[in-house]
């Protein structure tokens, strides 16, 4: 892997589990359950400058990742409800790019976002600790990729997702010997 392919992804890229078995489940409840307090003790003292420093060359700033972090967790929620709510819904997709060049996501304190980190994963752990596992079987169609995605696999990815771009702020913040 080169070095861009290893800031790109730290973790690696997302590979789908063949079975998610209910303790798999709870490891990734878990993840998203203390994602918002990890992401903050990870990033409570960094200064302006620091939040405005990309985490590799052509990506974006830590204060989009956190933006991107918030809108995005908030479109998974929603995704979540509307599976549970409705039969296979289609759901609206989004030009998660075009998000983080928005000046709410590259100009504004991180602290909103974070407040909304915070209350989005604590309902959302609220409503998956709740869930059967038929529930967990429920789908939603996803238009671009012509897929559909059951919720079990659905968190996997966001389990994912958290590492992630905590990987990104994390080596950044190696890297630079914050």
């Amino acid at each position: 892997m080169s070095n861009l392919e290893q800031k790109k992804f730290p973790i690696g890229q997302f590979k789908q589990p063949e079975n998610i078995c209910d303790i798999t489940l709870d490891e990734y409840i878990k993840v998203i359950k203390d994602f918002p307090g990890r992401l903050k003790n990870l990033i409570e003292d960094f200064s302006d400058d620091q939040l405005d420093t990309q985490y590799r060359e052509g990506g974006w700033t830590v204060r989009q990742v956190v933006n991107h972090l918030a809108d995005s967790h908030i479109n998974s929620f929603m995704r979540l409800k509307l599976a549970l709510t409705e039969e296979n819904p289609t759901i609206r997709p989004y030009d998660e790019a075009k998000w983080a060049e928005l000046q709410d996501s590259q100009n504004i304190s991180v602290k909103p976002a974070m407040r909304m980190l915070k209350g989005t994963h604590q309902r959302w752990t609220a409503l998956l600790k709740s869930m059967t596992n038929k529930q967990f079987e429920r789908t939603f169609h996803h238009p671009e990729h012509n897929k559909n995605y059951n919720l079990r696999s659905y968190l996997a990815l966001y389990a994912w997702h958290c590492n992630h771009h905590f990987a990104h702020i994390e080596n950044l913040k190696k890297e630079k010997g914050w």
